[in-house]
């Protein structure tokens, strides 16, 4: 189950964002965005599916990850929720854009300024709360990939590409939110690739191979 999740997060994260991003990208967006009504609100349901099957991954985990460290299992669950709160503000926030910019188009050319200013507003917003999700959706992954580890529910091989994955996505955005690092850039891309490539490994492994037999058998919490 938490295999199925990974790869349902993922996957309908990247189809929603990636669909959209060219609408928010143009000079006229809230024109785009007005005349694509059917492409955001089916976007925007897929990043909705994103946020509550990110938020599902951690507590489908919790049940096994509590027996070698609750504390981390439990803050894992607290900030995997907290990413799914943050994307669905964003959503909230798109919506909200869609709204304005039909009503942008009706208006025509009447208070312009005033629709532009309130669409740049609703996308810091959308932004914002990405790039916190993020920040939220690492600090957790860290957290349970610092688990995998001690216990060796899985290769510890796997669960340390995925802590370093999380720790360099982390990394590029907190350089994002201080303006150090370009989002979308050669950089940002390839620090964001190595958890986006463990996540479907690891989606594959617990899938095909679960977890350790003998460390679920023995069920010895690790001590703090």
């Amino acid at each position: 189950m938490a295999g199925v999740l990974f790869i349902i997060a993922t996957v309908t994260n990247m189809l929603g964002n990636l669909s959209i991003q060219p609408l928010l990208d143009a000079t006229d967006y809230l024109i785009q965005i007005s005349a694509n009504e059917n492409l955001m609100i089916t976007a925007l349901l897929l990043v909705l599916i994103s946020a509550f099957a990110s938020a599902s991954i951690a507590i489908c985990l919790y049940p096994i990850l509590k027996k070698h460290h609750q504390a981390l299992a439990l803050g894992s669950v607290g900030f995997r929720v907290m990413e799914g709160m943050l994307y669905i503000i964003g959503v909230v926030a798109l919506l909200s854009l869609l709204t304005l910019s039909q009503e942008y188009v009706t208006a025509g050319a009447s208070n312009a300024s005033l629709y532009q200013i309130s669409g740049t507003l609703l996308l810091a917003v959308k932004t914002w709360a990405g790039q916190l999700g993020v920040i939220a959706f690492t600090t957790g992954a860290m957290m349970y990939y610092i688990v995998f580890y001690q216990s060796k529910l899985v290769p510890r091989w796997l669960s340390g590409w995925g802590f370093l994955g999380a720790a360099l996505s982390l990394a590029s955005a907190v350089l994002a939110i201080f303006g150090l690092l370009i989002p979308l850039s050669p950089v940002f891309i390839v620090f964001n690739l190595i958890i986006l490539v463990q996540e479907m490994v690891l989606a594959v492994w617990l899938i095909v191979k679960g977890f350790n037999p003998s460390v679920i058998a023995s069920k010895s919490p690790h001590q703090e």
